[in-house]
């Protein structure tokens, strides 16, 4: 996915965000924050399912968007190629998807198959039962301003009017 520079955006900023200063490395910030939730959810769904959280959330895309094209899997989830591929390889050798033909004899669909389809489910429950614990940990209203704040910084980074990554949790479940 391509990005825009943070020079060429100016987005409106709260009065009391204004003044703000931040500190430390927003990457740095943002990569530990990161590996803390998906440790997470991967130790709830991973209990269940076995799955890691990549792949539960393949699962859950291909689920909800089948027949897809990897490519837009990929898109959707913000996944470069050889994270997809092997992830990807891992599900369709278990069992868990079909990659079919596409429109074309270069081109693939890809489907789950009923036991991936049970696996999904399974995971879905577990990923329930996850985000429910990590909004009891970090409070509801706090865990909403974060979604916020990354759906936020989600548009202004976007440079493509291709396909966003899915939003509000989409990805990993239906929030609601």
């Amino acid at each position: 996915m391509k990005y825009r520079s943070i020079t060429q955006v100016t987005p409106p900023v709260a009065p009391e965000a204004a003044r703000a200063v931040p500190r430390g490395c927003t990457n740095l910030k943002l990569r530990q924050l990161t590996r803390l939730v998906g440790r997470h959810y991967d130790a709830v769904v991973g209990q269940a399912t076995g799955l890691k959280g990549t792949q539960y959330s393949l699962l859950t895309a291909i689920d909800k968007r089948g027949p897809v094209k990897p490519a837009e899997v990929a898109a959707l989830l913000s996944l470069d190629p050889s994270t997809l591929s092997r992830n990807l390889a891992r599900l369709v050798e278990a069992g868990w998807v079909l990659q079919g033909p596409g429109a074309d004899q270069r081109s693939r669909l890809l489907t789950l198959t009923p036991a991936g389809q049970a696996l999904r489910e399974q995971g879905r429950q577990a990923w329930k039962a996850a985000q429910l614990a990590l909004n009891a940990r970090l409070g509801e209203a706090r865990v909403a301003a974060l979604h916020q704040l990354l759906d936020e910084a989600l548009d202004l980074m976007a440079e493509d009017a291709g396909p966003r990554p899915l939003a509000g949790g989409e990805a990993a479940d239906d929030p609601g």
